[in-house]
């Protein structure tokens, strides 16, 4: 039988229009591949078939479900795994909350994690698997840590609900509670990731460099859909917590201009600091708060020491030697307690939020693993 969408005169479609298009069905939309893309069209269709009103109300109710089931099959969505694994959050929660308590570097070490891991190949565990090509062991990654506590929440949650919950949230939601722990904003994770297949340590050379000038920087994130603010956020914000080592600070401190002196953007009594615990040829694992005098506490001190030349790290600096960026940086240190202007812990999240929807792989691709350092 051919289905032929006839035009009807503009009383008929109002009467009818009115009562079937009406409330949650008057956006509905069908993939372009159907014959009919509105709910105004499905009413053509039930008419051209001499449907009754109610029939055709019911044709439109059952595409507008299906439309409700594919995009649930194939976007994130927060309380993803609220009736396949319930549990799933508070297990993540609660041993964040563990570990948190027996060593507070862990915090920065699984928020460093989920930036390492949704960079690289999107936000899709493709950092957890262990081999000696895989891409945990390229240098971009070196000294990333979190990976027990990730393997930890799997294996309970496997024993619980097993083949549900994917490495790659568990990634995500570990983050936002090592922020929320460490004093940051805690903020709804979308959840519905899957595990990628593909982990090299190529891929990895995309990731943002330590020695990286502020438009290689820019670049970097623009590539990933992120824009500069994200990069103040990101980059300079995330280090609101944490440490790094001596290893990243040589060039800083040693042979930053072309005649061997140090980053001119450092201030003079904090370059003496710097020196003294990096000295030049000295022990380069030896590790030193990002955010001077606030290392364990997420807070915006961190952007107040990029502008006043107390950045560790040189990308930090760097943040301060562009002008879109510096114009960020201080929007927010301007406003730190006058309860105008941005809203750093607010816009920390937001960021928070788009950088783990970069890359994802939803619905039927990629994997659930039953093991976070190994694919399935």
């Amino acid at each position: 039988m051919e289905i032929i969408v006839e035009k009807f005169s503009d009383s008929q479609l109002k009467q009818q229009h009115s009562s079937a298009c009406h409330g949650k069905y008057a956006n509905s939309m069908i993939n372009d591949n159907h014959h009919f893309t509105s709910c105004t069209q499905l009413i053509y269709l039930g008419t051209s078939l001499n449907l009754s009103l109610m029939a055709a109300e019911a044709i439109i109710l059952f595409f507008s479900l299906s439309l409700l089931l594919c995009d649930s099959w194939g976007a994130l969505q927060v309380g993803f795994y609220a009736s396949t694994c319930p549990s799933a959050e508070s297990v993540v929660a609660s041993t964040v909350q563990s570990s948190v308590n027996a060593d507070k570097t862990i915090a920065a070490s699984l928020l460093r994690l989920h930036f390492h891991d949704c960079f690289v190949q999107g936000c899709d565990g493709s950092i957890l698997i262990d081999g000696p090509t895989a891409e945990k062991r390229s240098g971009p990654h070196a000294g990333v840590r979190g990976y027990e506590l990730i393997e930890g929440v799997k294996s309970q949650l496997e024993q619980m609900c097993p083949g549900v919950v994917s490495c790659s949230d568990i990634v995500a939601m570990a983050a936002r509670d090592a922020i929320a722990l460490s004093g940051g904003p805690r903020y709804e994770v979308e959840t519905g990731r899957r595990d990628g297949r593909v982990s090299a340590i190529s891929d990895a050379s995309i990731m943002p460099d330590v020695d990286d000038p502020i438009d290689v920087l820019k670049s970097k994130f623009a590539s990933k859909g992120l824009s500069a603010a994200d990069l103040v956020l990101l980059s300079g914000g995330g280090h609101t917590i944490g440490t790094t080592a001596c290893f990243f600070m040589t060039k800083r401190l040693y042979s930053f201009t072309p005649d061997g002196g140090p980053d001119p953007a450092i201030e003079p009594s904090f370059l003496r600091e710097l020196q003294a615990t990096c000295p030049q040829n000295g022990d380069v694992n030896v590790r030193l708060p990002i955010d001077r005098g606030s290392q364990t506490a997420f807070d915006e001190s961190i952007l107040n020491n990029i502008r006043s030349g107390f950045a560790v790290l040189a990308s930090d600096a760097q943040l301060y030697q562009d002008q879109t960026t510096q114009s960020i940086v201080d929007s927010y240190v301007d406003s730190f307690g006058s309860g105008f202007g941005p809203s750093f812990n607010q816009d920390f999240a937001d960021a928070m939020v788009r950088l783990g929807r970069l890359g994802v792989k939803t619905g039927g691709e990629g994997e659930i693993r039953r093991v976070c350092a190994q694919f399935n």
